[in-house]
């Protein structure tokens, strides 16, 4: 089974930027109630379509206190626990980060690691590409981040 998921976040001074659990060096981080780590968000939700479930803010409700700056790699591992709960198990991911800065390719390999660590995935099966947006649209203009994943389970019977 297959499951997409899409997350985007307006750039906000002041806050650090979190991608894939790694933060880095911006002008800007990205505005949410967790840690608004767009790449994070859309995996989950690629996960969680997958199984056919809820998607995150069901599970991490946005006005809930008890997730105000929550680290998103803690999404992650809640969503590799209702794999399993449903009786499934990863098989890979995909994912697409869409920013026209910062680089993302010298921070890849951490973000693989770190979500790989989450979803308890070898970090092999965790693909993390970025694009711009060829300056169109808010992306474009430098006003947020959006990202794009896929995610693959199959039963464990």
């Amino acid at each position: 089974m297959i499951g997409f998921g899409y997350d985007v976040h307006r750039f906000k001074e002041g806050r650090p930027l979190i991608l894939g659990g790694v933060e880095i060096a911006h002008s800007h981080g990205l505005d949410g109630h967790s840690d608004a780590d767009v790449l994070s968000h859309a995996i989950a939700d690629a996960v969680l379509g997958a199984l056919g479930l809820a998607d995150i803010g069901h599970y991490f409700p946005p006005g809930d206190p008890a997730c105000l700056n929550i680290s998103s790699l803690r999404i992650l591992e809640k969503a590799a626990e209702l794999c399993s709960a449903e009786g499934y198990r990863l098989v890979n991911i995909d994912s697409t980060l869409v920013a026209e800065a910062p680089k993302i390719l010298p921070h890849r390999d951490a973000m693989k690691a770190n979500i790989g660590r989450a979803l308890g995935l070898d970090p092999a099966r965790v693909g993390v590409k970025a694009t711009t947006n060829e300056t169109m649209g808010f992306v474009g203009r430098g006003e947020g981040m959006a990202a794009f994943a896929v995610a693959q389970v199959e039963k464990t019977d």
